[in-house]
């Protein structure tokens, strides 16, 4: 039976811009022994289309059905499982906005928004032409009107999703406010909690494994974030091989009680190759 692997992206293939050693070849090595190969990462700013190039470029297998980020998995969620929806507010970047025009959602953005509320005099709901749900990320281009557009339609009545609740995001300059950042804003502007689909909860890594037709308790998460890849695999009944080639500790790891341990631990590639194939074989 052949492996379905959901696998986490910074920190496990790749560091910032540089490629984690050896494990572009790896996954190469499962895909090519018949196992899905399958990415997933919180990150709502990018399109499918600069992951593909840049996994391309390290030797790793992916087509653009094959990268289910929060943005991608959020407009999946609501293609699938929220037929209602159609116009959408978007309180974020570039990427997001074209995963949802992908699945052929009617998209307004809350920069647009914000404009028609200055010009105007109108409120958010109006400006944003009466939508039926807000989505948020990370939006590096947020401002206090475009805040007040999504606080706006959420009170309204505008359905409210994150795309996730990571409150930071790392960057080459240090850590920055993340999605998760955002959705607190809007949620403490309009008193409504969203609902999030990116780790931890299960949403994303049920969308990723519907990709390839299959199901997400069949998984072997690939991660490096105990309260995101570890937790996530915990809530759809997936295994789990941690990477310490990331946030994580040996150390933080073997402090967690017996039960809420990964399958495995693997502090290279070479050992994340062994661990695969010990899965693969049942030894």
């Amino acid at each position: 039976m052949s492996l379905l692997l959901l696998v986490d992206l910074d920190g496990v293939v790749y560091r910032g811009s540089d490629p984690v050693p050896g494990v572009a070849a790896v996954l190469a090595e499962r895909a090519a022994a018949g196992d899905d190969v399958v990415y997933v990462t919180n990150n709502s700013m990018h399109y499918r289309a600069d992951y593909v190039a840049r996994l391309t470029a390290m030797g790793a297998p992916i087509t653009p059905e094959t990268v289910i980020s929060s943005a991608r998995a959020t407009a999946l969620h609501l293609s699938h499982h929220e037929p209602g929806v159609r116009r959408v507010l978007v309180l974020g970047a570039g990427g997001l906005e074209r995963e949802l025009r992908d699945v052929g959602l009617d998209v307004v953005t809350a920069g647009q928004a914000a404009t028609r509320m200055a010009q105007e005099g109108i409120d958010g709901w109006a400006a944003a032409g009466a939508p039926d749900a807000v989505v948020t990320g990370l939006d590096p281009n947020l401002t206090y009107l475009r805040l007040a557009a999504a606080a706006d339609c959420i009170r309204a009545g505008a359905r409210f999703i994150a795309t996730n609740r990571d409150p930071i995001y790392p960057t080459e300059r240090g850590v920055q406010p993340g999605a998760g950042a955002v959705a607190a804003a809007v949620e403490a502007a309009s008193g409504v909690t969203p609902l999030s689909i990116g780790k931890p909860a299960p949403h994303l890594l049920d969308l990723a494994a519907e990709a390839v037709g299959r199901t997400a308790d069949e998984a072997v998460m690939i991660g490096d974030g105990i309260g995101t890849d570890l937790a996530a695999a915990h809530a759809v009944g997936a295994r789990c091989i941690f990477m310490l080639t990331g946030v994580t500790t040996r150390e933080q790891i073997e402090r967690l009680r017996a039960d809420d341990r990964p399958t495995a631990v693997a502090a290279d590639a070479g050992e994340l190759r062994e661990a695969l194939q010990a899965l693969t074989t049942g030894t």
